[in-house]
C-alpha cells in the first residue's frame, strides 16, 4: 500500500526549460529500474517551474530512492539545469486511486 511520497520543485534556469524538460523525460527509464518506486511522475507546472512527484510503500523505500540513481543524476544537474536548488518535501499520502 502507498503510504508516503515526495515531491521536488524545480525551477529552470532562463533558457534551460527545454534541458530540464528533456532530463525528466529521461529519468524515466531510470525510474523503471528502481522496483521499490511505484510510483512516478515528472511534471511541467509552468513555462520555467517543473516537478517530480513519487511514492512509496515504505520509509525505506522513500530513503533507497533518495539516495538512487535518479537523485544522484538530479543533484548532478542541479548547477547546470536550475535557478534555485530542488525543493524536495517529503509527504504522507492520504488516499490513493489507482486503475492501472
Amino acid at each position: 500500500m502507498i503510504k508516503l511520497a515526495l515531491f521536488a520543485r524545480l525551477e529552470a534556469k532562463p533558457g534551460k526549460e527545454a534541458d530540464v524538460q528533456k532530463f525528466l523525460e529521461t529519468g524515466l527509464a531510470l525510474a523503471h529500474q528502481e522496483k521499490t518506486t511505484p510510483i512516478w511522475f515528472a511534471l511541467r507546472i509552468g513555462p520555467t517551474t517543473f516537478g517530480v512527484f513519487d511514492a512509496f510503500e515504505d520509509e525505506a523505500s522513500r530513503q533507497a530512492h533518495l539516495k538512487g540513481p535518479i537523485a544522484q543524476a538530479l543533484m548532478a544537474k542541479a548547477d547546470e539545469l536550475f535557478s534555485e536548488p530542488p525543493s524536495i518535501q517529503p509527504i504522507e499520502v492520504l488516499g490513493l486511486k489507482n486503475v492501472a
